[in-house]
């Protein structure tokens, strides 16, 4: 499991004073951002293959209320990856200094080739890199049918 430790401060709170859903959207990107590094995935380095991560979605469960000022760790652990990379689910779970739980976020992500605007899979340096990636207790193979799990599908308008 892999733990980055976070204060909250005041631009993290909403109107409400407790920390704001967007704060946890950044704790999590950040979190993720910094587990990639330490795994050999720094910026420069998925850069320098022309590659970036996207997400699909997000799925935040609140269980408390978190305050300014408060340290708070988020955990991360990944849960599925595709055979060729293309595809990664990480969990997160936000804990405060006494240990108890805030809240869970299921996340789902990719990789696109940042030229052609498409999602690609990881080059082999990487996908050894992320082969090695430490794995949750629930890890899976992600195929392209997991990223359509939930039967959201685009629905467009005329304007």
């Amino acid at each position: 499991m892999y733990k980055k430790q976070f204060e909250i401060r005041w631009s993290d709170v909403d109107a409400n004073g407790h920390l704001a859903n967007s704060a946890y959207t950044n704790f999590m990107s950040h979190a993720r951002m910094s587990f990639f590094a330490e795994q050999g995935f720094s910026m420069p380095e998925i850069h320098k293959h022309g590659i970036g991560p996207v997400v699909f979605y997000e799925h935040m469960y609140y269980f408390k209320e978190s305050f300014i000022g408060m340290p708070i760790t988020v955990t991360i652990e990944v849960s599925g990856l595709s055979e060729d990379g293309m595809f990664f689910m990480f969990e997160h779970n936000f804990y405060d200094h006494k240990g108890r739980n805030l809240a869970y976020c299921e996340m789902q992500g990719g990789w696109i080739d940042l030229k052609a605007r498409k999602l690609c899979g990881l080059p082999e340096s990487l996908q050894e890199l992320a082969d090695k990636f430490p794995k949750s207790e629930s890890f899976k193979i992600l195929t392209k049918e997991d990223t359509r799990k939930h039967g959201v599908k685009p629905k467009n308008i005329e304007l």
